[in-house]
């Protein structure tokens, strides 16, 4: 069993865990505890791909035992729609709606995509992301492959460039394929965008993160860019997009969050 579905178990009866290391600092990565629920929403959907889920966070997860409740809202021809909740200590984590149906099935051939996948250098002339942040210590990279492209790693030696872009390449350290469940989680692994504008590194609590599943990703690694146009007010957004190795769009995000929490 590979290391993220070793973490993303969630029994019949919705008992679960949030595991150690899949966290910033002891708060559980925020892509990981969706992924963890959404495992628990598509057994009840009874699909097997998101295709699209909201989570609001509630408060932050931290490792233990879990529970995922969950109950389906509306089942169709097409798509199954579930509404729970991740809780932990008999604290409410998260709370979540998604929409589940079977991507391998045929469907319309016509498309119009005015978007186009990063310009990024090779996966091996990529830089590993490194295991912290500030004093934000990223223990999750130890079951992760995320590579960064070069010209977007200033933050890391200060040497900010004012263009709130993070792009790359993911991969999962022991080689599991990405599916659709790990693309929710794909979607919220990179350093935060804004670490190129001025303001310190840290902690990025999320408040609302969504992410739309387009198509089921070919072998290989996926590559990944992300941007945040606002930034106000203490808040911020980030806009996703993850591109599989035949360059199609296989899912894109967008984040509500706070800025970085030292």
């Amino acid at each position: 069993m590979s290391d993220f579905d070793d973490a993303t178990q969630v029994a019949a009866d919705g008992s679960t865990a949030i595991r150690d290391g899949w966290d910033i600092n002891g708060n559980a990565n925020g892509g990981y505890l969706m992924a963890l629920a959404a495992r628990g929403l598509r057994a009840v959907a009874g699909r097997p791909d998101p295709i699209s889920v909201t989570g609001h966070y509630l408060s932050p997860g931290k490792a233990g035992p879990a529970q995922v409740d969950a109950s389906v809202v509306k089942s169709g021809r097409r798509f199954a729609t579930v509404t729970g909740q991740l809780s932990s200590g008999g604290k409410p984590v998260m709370q979540l709606l998604g929409a589940f149906g079977d991507l391998s099935l045929p469907s319309s051939t016509y498309e119009h995509i005015s978007l186009s996948p990063p310009e990024l250098p090779p996966f091996d002339e990529c830089l590993h992301r490194p295991p912290s942040q500030g004093a934000a210590q990223v223990t999750m990279m130890d079951h992760l492959d995320v590579r960064i492209n070069p010209a977007h790693t200033g933050w890391v030696h200060d040497d900010r460039n004012g263009v709130a872009e993070m792009a790359g390449w993911f991969a999962f350290a022991d080689g599991r394929p990405i599916d659709t469940l790990a693309l929710l989680m794909v979607c919220d692994v990179f350093p935060p965008a804004v670490f190129h504008l001025d303001m310190p590194l840290g902690w990025v609590p999320t408040i609302e993160y969504t992410v739309h599943v387009r198509g089921i990703p070919a072998p290989d690694p996926v590559a990944c860019v992300f941007r945040s146009q606002v930034v106000q007010g203490g808040f911020l957004n980030e806009d996703g997009e993850i591109w599989d190795s035949t360059g199609r769009l296989v899912a894109q995000s967008r984040q509500l969050g706070l800025t970085p929490m030292v």
